[in-house]
């Protein structure tokens, strides 16, 4: 499906409820598979935490997560210390692609048994599931966080907890936060001190529900939309002042490209500020990798520059993200170079009009570049790719006045 993008009003007003975190939703569906006495409310609806559902209530031997990189990380966790079950783990043709064994030699370390079923490294991989006595693991702390959070994940389940030692310098850190926070939340007892991470040993937790905050990567394409407008109020639900999520730094990120952020009864709005001074804005978003595309397009929309560090992890994404950005804004005109962990974008008064933008299997491809029908008509290819974590945001573009068109 490709999809005609394009507005006549500038002047966005509007309230919008949006999807629950992703990121919260498949860490807590896995904690609820070992906790059941627990309730989720407000989850996401996206195809990876409907594959993560579905993943964890199967008994299926062959369990394919298609494009879920968090469920394929996660999964590999659960299973593995999942005493006596066997399963195949495996997915989309990416999804092969990207690295597991990071996470695999970690487990190894606990004495779990995984092997490849293809190439060293990559899925698919076998599982066999064991009780897991060991309680010490050490890896890189530069790898992405889902590693580092799968292990967090089981490791209360564990007969004597999780001591990880983190090597080198933690990415993504806000992440490793989020997850310690829903266990903290379940009372089970962590301590993250210097670059070592303990998480202690819980049979059970008191019954409670748990309120799932929506997304704020999800939340990024609205400040571009309020960065890019004439004028813009719009407001957004559920939403946390002092949030879990790293992604909530896009409040003071967005602070320099003239919007304004309040909160009020867990709902925010986002307001374009009149005759706010541009400039050149600078980001190192080691902490929130997953915002860069949506950042760098706002900064073509209004005509400046950027250079944005950080962005290591992009590359091992639904795929390669900095080349994928490099290729795409090109043929908007834009001046843009990449390295394996940074972005330059230069100065460009013009974006060429009707350009198609290829979304190589990524919904942030296809949502980052949306704003930009502010600016031109966009025609965004295979545009459904947003079910991924978002499936309501084309009909929530709509609801701020913007034509959306089926080619």
């Amino acid at each position: 499906m490709n999809l005609l993008l394009q507005t006549n009003h500038k002047n966005l007003q509007g309230q919008i409820a949006v999807t629950g975190s992703k990121s919260e939703t498949n860490r807590l569906l896995l904690l609820k598979a070992l906790f059941p006495n627990i309730t989720l409310a407000n989850t996401s609806n996206s195809d990876d935490s409907e594959v993560m559902q579905k993943a964890l209530v199967g008994n299926d031997e062959i369990v394919d997560i298609h494009h879920a990189g968090t469920a394929m990380r996660f999964l590999t966790a659960y299973f593995a210390v999942n005493e006596g079950r066997e399963v195949v783990m495996t997915g989309s043709s990416r999804m092969q692609e990207r690295p597991i064994k990071i996470l695999v030699e970690a487990l190894a370390q606990l004495g779990v048994e995984i092997s490849y079923e293809k190439e060293e490294g990559y899925p698919p991989i076998r599982i066999k599931g064991k009780k897991v006595t060991a309680s010490k693991v050490s890896l890189a702390a530069n790898v992405s966080s889902q590693y580092i959070s799968a292990l967090l994940l089981v490791a209360s389940k564990l007969e004597n907890g999780l001591e990880l030692i983190l090597e080198g310098e933690i990415t993504s850190i806000p992440y490793i936060k989020m997850t310690l926070a829903l266990l903290n939340d379940l009372d089970i007892q962590t301590s993250f001190e210097g670059n070592v991470i303990k998480v202690y040993p819980k049979e059970v937790v008191v019954s409670k529900e748990i309120v799932v905050e929506s997304d704020w990567s999800s939340a990024s394409y609205f400040f571009s939309l309020a960065a890019l407008a004439d004028e813009a109020s719009i407001t957004l639900s559920s939403y946390k002042e002092n949030s879990l999520q790293g992604d909530s730094a896009l409040v003071s990120i967005y602070e320099k490209m003239g919007v304004k952020t309040t909160f009020e009864a867990n709902k925010m709005t986002l307001v374009r500020q009149p005759d706010f001074k541009l400039e050149t804005v600078n980001f190192d978003l080691n902490n929130t990798p997953d915002i860069a595309q949506t950042i760098v397009v706002t900064c073509l929309g209004l005509g400046i520059g950027c250079h944005l560090t950080g962005l290591h992890t992009l590359k091992i994404k639904e795929t390669d993200r900095l080349e994928a950005l490099r290729i795409e804004l090109t043929k908007l005109g834009a001046n843009i170079s990449v390295t394996n962990d940074s972005l330059t974008l230069g100065l460009s008064d013009t974006i060429n009009h009707n350009v198609k933008i290829a979304t190589y299997n990524d919904h942030r491809m296809a949502m980052a570049f949306a704003p930009l029908a502010l600016k031109v008509p966009i025609i965004i290819e295979n545009a459904e790719v947003v079910s991924k974590s978002y499936p309501d945001f084309w009909n929530d573009l709509k609801q701020l006045d913007f034509e959306v068109s089926e080619l």
